[in-house]
């Protein structure tokens, strides 16, 4: 048991330590401070290859998750081989399934240039080799051999017709044959007026013409698809000697790739199929937009759709995708409407995340993943397959089955970091069965690190760091030790140091502001000061509330005198943004009976689990000190007042223990003295939480009521080095207007509490505890002879 002296109750940082003027003079910091185990761990994490260690890195918000991945993992991306690049092509077997090419990184960028100007040469060099006058030549003579032929044959089927009374006559829907009677042809009228012999005798030749008619027509059809093919020959060849020369200059940049060279034979063989389709127009305009599309439609089929462009990376790539929605992660296929149709091609297929991170780093807030539909599901099925598979979801998982294209898979060689809390990740790894196998690597930082000298440097060149980055004014050794100091009160451990560096740097930058309004170069330890205070004066508008609540006895709370069953507890809310310290009036009433202890706040249904359990508890401690040799006879009600929002935690048991005692001794306690601190069932005083925050909300009660020199807080003595308060209260305990005690057991407390050594106190309780069991016990006696 002790009173604290006024040095203990915060870790100071002596600006000597420092062997700089301000961090102009030191170099900037390289790497993170104070996570050596997260470190070790992303190194080996990024060292190993193989399937399933991919890492989840896990840790309070604001300790350098992201800044340390985005950082780390860019070091060593620029030191690894570039991926290579990916392209879509058309499939001319199956035009709905495009086909994936792989290609050197900033290949596929020529390759999709070398097709565009491949379409542009086609679309001069094809019609301008039709309009030659070779080919009109070479076309006209086969058109005329044909013609010869054709001609012979048909004037063969005239003298046939003529022979059998008919000439033929060419109409629209063909060669018809008509009767010849007394050399003058008749018509259809004419001959269904003829007698019935004469017409069967027409109809007979007619039957017996057709038969011998047929061998010669035969013979014309055959010559003209004869004519026909020589025709397309010849346009094949015309076309081949425009085009082939431009495929085969193709063929020798991309030999070393087979998947090209297989594309450009398709290629070639399906312009000399179309090869009309390239035949000039003229020079007349199209005159339908339909006709003009399906023009550039036609053309598309030959163009590359670039899809991963690696050209311009710098080793491996290192994505962060900040939207990582379904088809931001697996790539999407996009639609057009075409007079009111949604039309689609390969070129209409987009990369995703993974796409452009294959071969690399791909970066995701888990939080952000988890929160879109399907995406997670998306990822997961790529790290096992090792592919990226784009499909609409809505077909994936059968919402709407619409027709679209299936683009041929791409291998995927990626290693994804997730970046998210400790509460997701154990999440995950105990609902879901695939993430243990995907994500074997755990880096987890530290809320903390150790308060020594290498880390104080280090803090210093962090600062340096960020002066440098964000164009602040640099900051003296004064300024430094400030903000190592408020480093140690927002860890609330005089030894540790806090790695929520996000916290750290707001100072930096609002200190930074206040030295510029003051119009000095540099930032001292007066700014940072100056910083903290007016950032708690900006969030701190409910605690001013409840100090006026008290001020007007509102709230009902005595820090002078004395009074039997009531203790100051000291409780701790936590805002977010801000958190402070509350004390509680907790009363005790004990009276003979068989109740045993009563929490109102239980029976309210206002208190927790772990506060019940520490009510609990004091029924233990009570039997095991006071009633070995009879029963534990009593009853007693024990509540925080006005308390509205519930009660959880056991930090106030020892207080709550305190309150018991005093009403079973009949003793008063101080008022002036607070208590926080848990108990266990032995009497021993056990660490809790808060207690800068609990020390300081009570000091400003005392202060506001006014401090008299005989206030102060009592806490467990584990606490002692959590203690980082404030200035204000360090100078009243120098000044002896405030005090901190630090006990081990409710032994010592109580003595501090009611001034009584605690064997007076412990004897009362007893003879007390022990006449409660004797009234009771009479009364039964005198019922059991009634």
């Amino acid at each position: 048991m002790g009173k604290l002296s006024f040095n203990r109750l915060k870790r100071y940082v002596n600006p000597e330590v420092f062997d700089f003027d301000t961090t102009e003079e030191i170099p900037p910091l390289e790497g993170i401070i104070g996570q050596d185990r997260a470190k070790k761990a992303m190194e080996f994490g990024i060292k190993i290859k193989q399937k399933g260690y991919n890492i989840f890195i896990t840790g309070i918000t604001g300790t350098g998750k992201t800044s340390f991945a985005s950082s780390y993992i860019k070091k060593i991306a620029r030191t690894e081989e570039r991926p290579n690049d990916w392209v879509y092509v058309y499939n001319f077997e199956k035009p709905a399934q495009p086909i994936a090419i792989e290609l050197p990184a900033g290949m596929g960028k020529q390759f999709k240039k070398d097709m565009e100007d491949f379409v542009e040469q086609l679309q001069r060099d094809i019609p301008k080799a039709f309009e030659s006058d070779s080919y009109d030549m070479q076309k006209s003579e086969i058109i005329k051999k044909y013609q010869e032929k054709k001609s012979e044959l048909m004037e063969e089927l005239n003298t046939l017709a003529k022979s059998f009374g008919f000439v033929l006559k060419d109409t629209r829907t063909g060669i018809i044959s008509i009767p010849v009677i007394e050399g003058r042809q008749i018509s259809q009228e004419e001959f269904q007026q003829l007698d019935e012999e004469v017409r069967k005798e027409i109809e007979k030749r007619a039957a017996e013409f057709e038969v011998k008619a047929l061998q010669i027509w035969k013979e014309i059809q055959s010559i003209d698809k004869q004519a026909r093919d020589e025709i397309k020959n010849l346009d094949n060849n015309i076309g081949l000697f425009a085009v082939g020369h431009l495929i085969e200059d193709l063929k020798g940049r991309y030999k070393v790739n087979e998947s090209v060279l297989k594309y450009l034979e398709s290629v070639k063989k399906d312009i000399l199929e179309n090869i009309g389709s390239f035949k000039s127009t003229d020079g007349e305009d199209m005159p339908f937009p339909l006709l003009m599309r399906k023009e550039k439609a036609f053309l598309k089929k030959y163009m590359v759709n670039l899809l991963v462009d690696n050209s311009n990376t710098d080793g491996a790539p290192v994505v962060f995708e900040y939207n990582p929605n379904y088809n931001n992660i697996i790539g999407s296929i996009e639609y057009e409407s075409d007079f009111g149709v949604a039309t689609t091609d390969f070129t209409k297929i987009k990369a995703g995340a993974l796409h452009r991170a294959n071969g690399g780093y791909l970066i995701l807030q888990a939080k952000d993943l988890l929160s879109y539909a399907y995406a997670w599901d998306a990822l997961k099925r790529s790290l096992k397959t090792e592919k990226i598979i784009i499909e609409n979801i809505s077909s994936q998982y059968g919402f709407l089955s619409i027709s679209s294209l299936k683009p041929e898979p791409i291998k995927l060689d990626v290693k994804v970091i997730l970046i998210g809390t400790p509460y997701l990740y154990y999440l995950l790894y105990n609902y879901d069965e695939d993430f243990s196998k995907l994500f074997k690597i755990k880096v987890d930082f530290n809320e903390e690190m150790e308060l020594n000298e290498e880390n104080m440097k280090n803090m210093a060149s962090f600062i340096k760091t960020h002066c440098v980055e964000n164009n602040l004014k640099p900051f003296d050794r004064e300024g430094v030790a400030k903000v190592i100091e408020y480093s140690t009160r927002l860890s609330e451990d005089q030894d540790k140091l806090t790695t929520r560096f996000n916290e750290i740097v707001e100072v930096l930058y609002e200190a930074d502001a206040w030295a510029g309004l003051e119009g000095s170069q540099v930032v001292t330890g007066v700014h940072v000061k100056k910083a903290i205070e007016e950032k708690i004066k900006r969030v701190n508008k409910l605690e001013e509330k409840v100090l006026e609540y008290f001020k007007r006895d509102i709230y009902l709370v005595d820090v002078e005198g004395e009074r039997v069953g009531v203790v100051n507890g000291l409780a701790v809310i936590n805002l977010g943004d801000y958190e402070f310290g509350k004390p509680s009036r907790i009363t005790v009433t004990t009276y003979p009976g068989e109740e045993g202890v009563v929490n109102i706040e239980r029976e309210s249904k206002m208190s927790g689990r772990i506060h019940d359990k520490g009510v609990m508890i004091l029924t233990g401690y009570l039997g095991s000190k006071f009633a070995k040799d009879f029963p534990l006879t009593l009853s007693a009600r024990i509540v925080f007042e006005q308390s509205y929002e519930g009660v959880e935690g056991d930090s106030a048991s020892s207080t709550e223990l305190y309150a018991f005692l005093s009403s079973l001794a009949e003793i008063p306690i101080k008022q002036g003295i607070a208590v926080t601190g848990s108990v266990n069932q032995f009497g021993e005083i056990q660490p809790v939480g808060g207690v800068t925050h609990k020390i300081e909300g009570f000091y400003k009660i005392c202060k506001q009521k006014g401090l008299t020199g005989n206030q102060g807080v009592i806490i467990p003595h584990q606490n002692v080095d959590n203690l980082v308060l404030n200035d204000e209260v360090i100078n009243a305990v120098r000044e002896g207007l405030f005090h901190i005690y630090s006990v081990k057991t409710v032994e010592e407390g109580i003595e501090i509490l009611t001034g009584k050594s605690f064997e007076e106190i412990y004897d009362r309780v007893y003879k007390k505890l022990k006449s409660y069991y004797e009234l009771l016990s009479n009364k039964k006696q005198d019922k059991g002879d009634k």
